[in-house]
């Protein structure tokens, strides 16, 4: 069995602080055996991973804002563009091989989570869904998408959501080693999860980091450009 935490993401998200050179030293520090890169709008960071020799398998993954919320492509080999419905960018995901995961479904605190008629709508085409997210707000029905996920005999999985390296494996999944998606998705039949709820202080830092990316927007040369490692 190896761990695997699928909802990760690096400084190529924009919100995120975590360089992939740290991104590496963390999970090897965890031991994971595989890792879901699944920045926001692009799979440009995951690509680039990927190509890189890491002591643990790199999935190729985008966290995509359909134009109904949030949908995550793993195993991809490009990027996905935004703002698609969500049943064209799950067309997206499939013609590059790749499988569709939903993140934090019927959160009631994110703007960007599908809620229950988009889910249901598209249920039919979704291979994984997000049962434990470590920055998911605890006062709101946690069992729903557990539920979910049962009612429509979909594959459970669960993700750091990380935006930050402390964060990293937070959440994650055990389940046998494996080689492609179809591979995958067989051990994910055999995941068992594990998992953190978040602290006020993971909050506190992604409302600075967002603060910070606010002011360098209004203020180009008020702070240091960006580096991605």
């Amino acid at each position: 069995m190896i761990k695997i935490d699928l909802h990760i993401h690096t400084r190529y998200s924009g919100d995120s602080d975590i360089t992939l050179e740290k991104l590496v030293q963390r999970c090897v520090e965890l031991g994971f055996g595989a890792i879901a890169v699944t920045d926001h709008g692009t799979a440009e960071g995951a690509i680039k991973l990927s190509n890189e020799k890491t002591p643990f398998k790199v999935i190729v993954g985008e966290e995509i804002a359909s134009d109904e919320g949030e949908i995550i492509g793993l195993f991809l080999k490009e990027t996905i563009p935004n703002g698609l419905s969500p049943e064209e960018t799950i067309k997206r995901i499939r013609d590059q091989g790749g499988l569709v995961c939903v993140p934090h479904p019927f959160d009631h605190y994110r703007s960007s989570a599908l809620q229950a008629d988009t889910l249901n709508r598209i249920a039919g085409s979704i291979d994984i869904v997000e049962v434990f997210n470590a920055r998911t707000i605890p006062a709101q029905n946690l069992a729903l998408p557990g539920k979910f996920a049962e009612s429509y005999k979909l594959l459970k999985g669960a993700g750091s959501d990380s935006h930050s390296t402390g964060e990293v494996g937070r959440a994650y999944i055990t389940l046998p080693d494996f080689e492609g998606p179809e591979s995958f998705l067989k051990a994910m039949a055999k995941a068992e999860i594990h998992g953190l709820r978040p602290t006020p202080a993971i909050y506190m830092r992604s409302l600075l980091r967002r603060s910070k990316k606010k002011i360098k927007k209004l203020f180009p040369g008020s702070m240091h450009p960006k580096t991605n490692k």
